[in-house]
């Protein structure tokens, strides 16, 4: 077989004879070596899947006590936004699992007002006192979520033409 493999250029797992000629000679079928295959991509693990889309986009925005009902000020913020979650600087330090009220002004819409649990709060060197707040929605309607993912789309529409059309 080892002569076989040679001829053939490549490795041959088995021969056998499965026709013979007039003359006596035969016709051989192989079966080439087995490789293995190829091993399935890696799935994402737990906290690099992503349900919904993600963009950062500068938005007004307000945070606060989710049982604060007070008018607030709406400051202009990059934002990290998806269907799902949020995340941005805060100079406050917040708890992990806290509750917090948010308050976001969509282009062309009133406020947009959803609840959000602190996930965690990284702090940032930089200057000193800030953190990134990294936190996800909840008890939030479907409608809701629905325009906010229809807004997020439009955002990335936009960043694609502004960047990628010629």
């Amino acid at each position: 077989m080892t002569d076989l493999n040679r001829r053939l250029g490549f490795k041959a797992k088995s021969v056998w004879p499965i026709a013979y000629g007039s003359d006596a000679s035969a016709i051989f079928c192989y079966t080439p070596a087995t490789m293995p295959s190829d091993s399935p991509a890696a799935q994402p693990s737990a906290p690099n899947r992503r349900e919904y889309y993600r963009i950062t986009v500068t938005l007004p925005i307000s945070l606060q006590s989710e049982t604060d009902t007070t008018e607030v000020e709406l400051i202009e913020k990059s934002v990290n936004i998806s269907g799902g979650g949020i995340g941005l600087t805060v100079n406050r330090h917040y708890q992990p699992n806290e509750i917090l009220s948010l308050t976001l002004r969509l282009p062309d819409q009133d406020l947009f007002k959803a609840f959000i649990e602190i996930l965690r709060l990284d702090p940032i060197p930089y200057p000193a006192g800030t953190y990134r707040l990294h936190a996800r929605f909840i008890r939030m309607s479907s409608q809701n979520r629905e325009l906010l993912i229809r807004h997020i789309l439009g955002f990335q529409r936009d960043h694609l033409n502004k960047h990628y059309l010629a």
